[in-house]
């Protein structure tokens, strides 16, 4: 199973940081090629790139702002002239703007749904129709289950981006396999440190957080399969079984 992925080539958009690294870590891991989505190049992208050919695979770096139609409208495109073929795409990159429900405005849910929805449904599209076959990986979160009342317009669009995974897992089979994973407590949002996860750990059924490698797990999982579309696992160690019931943890 492990050599299912050597030799194909796998877009993952916002790979150059946090989650998406260690989605393109993984798959040179097992062999496949790699285009790494940036909004703008920087170091990170470099480096990352670097890494993986390191590891014996090819990697490419291509850029696209996603508040910017004429750049996520032509990336699929653009990527796969550069790597030459497309095999899977990871959904990966995304915004994640406070705002509480009471506060939030009809910009602020225009611009999370654009680029943590919209665009993942315009490039899963894209795909389908250039690649003709493949996967693709939608990243949601496990609050899907719940609320977030500190950051509502996020949540709103990971909601639109799980039933666009249902939907296209419909329309685009069966040449293409469409899921999604909702990860839980992986890293700590920006600006914060290892000890926002410790504190909250004991929320988890499991009683401890994840990392990013348990998200790639699943992501590799979900790609070598040949029989799963439509599906959402949860990396979270069982939070959203609260979650449907109570809401996020007061201090998310």
């Amino acid at each position: 199973m492990r050599d299912t992925l050597r030799g194909k080539t796998a877009l993952v958009t916002g790979g150059a940081t946090r989650i998406g690294r260690e989605l393109c870590l993984a798959l040179a891991e097992n062999g496949a090629n790699v285009v790494i989505h940036q909004r703008r190049g920087d170091d990170q992208g470099s480096e990352l790139a670097a890494a993986l050919t390191g590891r014996g695979v090819d990697a490419w770096r291509v850029e696209a702002d996603f508040e910017k139609p004429d750049e996520y409208e032509s990336l699929i495109a653009r990527a796969a002239a550069q790597a030459g073929r497309l095999d899977m795409l990871i959904n990966s990159a995304a915004i994640f703007p406070a705002g509480a429900l009471e506060d939030v405005t009809l910009p602020d849910v225009h611009r999370a749904m654009q680029v943590n929805a919209w665009v993942p449904f315009v490039l899963s599209r894209d795909f389908a129709r250039l690649a003709g076959k493949g996967k693709i990986i939608n990243l949601l979160d496990t609050r899907i289950s719940g609320y977030d009342w500190t950051h509502a317009a996020y949540i709103l669009s990971k909601h639109a981006l799980a039933l666009l995974t249902r939907m296209s897992a419909l329309r685009f089979a069966p040449a293409v396999a469409v899921n999604a994973i909702a990860p839980g407590l992986i890293l700590p949002p920006a600006g914060k440190g290892g000890d926002y996860l410790d504190a909250l750990a004991g929320t988890v059924p499991l009683q401890r957080h994840g990392a990013p490698r348990d998200v790639a797990q699943a992501a590799m999982y979900l790609l070598r399969s040949e029989f799963v579309t439509g599906q959402v696992i949860y990396v979270d160690g069982g939070m959203h079984l609260a979650e449907g019931s109570h809401g996020p943890h007061p201090h998310q």
